[in-house]
């Protein structure tokens, strides 16, 4: 065998071999199938570097090969703020497969070369994100964050830096759903209803605001860039600025607000409706911009509601048949205050508003 101008004699039934001239155990018998020749896997990490001039690191109960200096490392930091953030920055760019149920996010690198930080396992001393253990198996690596609430993760810095939300008690959608049939202001979240107490005239005290979450969904990114606004001017650009300036008109009426990405992030489909779900947020709203036409477009689902389930799994096209009414309520709405201003410019953002 050469490669790499390196000769490699393997003789099939020995565990002896040399590679350029020298003895090397390959600790067990190397054999011929279908013309090729085997060696065990725990003979890679010394025999490879010996052909290819670089280190390899091997996994070999996880079936991962490192070739070169190319591991990827992660540090997290939580940050104890209301709500708490656990902020993992990578060494390279990540795009990782995210999904959650209760009490954990977990993300799958598939193709990341992803290495363990100092401790597989870390360890908060805070009540709400409580640990973060790492895992690698069958070739891929598993990054999961222990939680007491309902978490969420968003992408920034060019996929370098993956944030995890908590989203506190009281700001997601299940909460709210009794006063989304009641009287709201146009400006801010529903009031809370004021108790009746027990007669005797005293006002009960005041409770904290209720927060209502919203999820941005800015749309494309990184490799996808969306429509060519101009020559220079791409649709993810536009998106994430319009998303940011929303960000904050929405958080100054009183609502919670997150970003499905804050930066320049490749996210699949599946990544932005596992976010978006694990967020349980009260709406979902997903930006786009075209250089077609004027003003602003409002777009909702227009899914048929039709079909039944069978057994535990909703039927596709009847899976949102609660949520629709509520989210053409929304839109209609939506487009009553925008036809109140005027200015959105030459270009057309369509708002996909969605109640879960």
């Amino acid at each position: 065998m050469r490669f790499n101008n390196s000769d490699g004699d393997f003789v099939a039934g020995k565990t002896k071999a040399k590679v350029r001239g020298r003895d090397f155990d390959l600790g067990a018998p190397f054999f011929i199938e279908n013309s090729r020749g085997m060696v065990p896997l725990s003979s890679l990490s010394t025999l490879l570097p010996r052909f290819l001039g670089n280190p390899v690191n091997f996994h070999e109960a996880a079936r991962r090969l490192f070739v070169g200096d190319v591991a990827t490392q992660v540090t997290a930091q939580l940050d104890t703020s209301t709500p708490p953030r656990l902020v993992l920055n990578f060494t390279a760019p990540v795009n990782p497969t995210i999904s959650t149920e209760p009490g954990k996010l977990r993300m799958v690198f598939a193709r990341e070369p992803l290495v363990p930080p100092g401790s597989v396992s870390l360890t908060f001393e805070n009540s709400t994100i409580t640990q973060a253990s790492f895992t690698e198996s069958n070739g891929i690596a598993d990054l999961t964050i222990a939680g007491t609430v309902p978490m969420m993760a968003s992408f920034s810095n060019s996929g370098r830096t993956i944030t995890i939300t908590a989203i506190p008690p009281g700001t997601t959608g299940s909460e709210i759903g009794s006063a989304s049939g009641g009287t709201q202001n146009a400006t801010g979240p529903p009031a809370e209803a004021p108790n009746p107490g027990s007669g005797s005239g005293t006002p009960a005290p005041a409770s904290a605001p209720r927060r209502i979450l919203a999820v941005i969904d800015p749309a494309h990114g990184g490799s996808e860039r969306g429509a060519a606004l101009t020559e220079g001017l791409e649709e993810k650009t536009v998106t994430l600025g319009f998303a940011r300036l929303l960000r904050h008109e929405l958080e100054r009426q009183g609502f919670a607000v997150i970003l499905l990405r804050d930066g320049d992030e490749t996210l699949t489909l599946d990544q932005r409706a596992g976010s978006a779900n694990s967020a349980r947020a009260a709406i979902y709203i997903s930006l786009h911009a075209t250089s077609d036409g004027s003003g602003a477009r409002v777009y909702t689902a227009l899914l048929p509601v039709e079909g039944q389930d069978r057994g535990p799994f909703h039927a596709w096209n009847a899976a949102q048949a609660p949520a629709l009414p509520l989210s053409q309520s929304v839109a209609t709405a939506i487009v009553g205050e925008m036809q109140k201003t005027s200015g959105f410019g030459s270009r057309i953002f369509r708002i996909a508003a969605a109640f879960e």
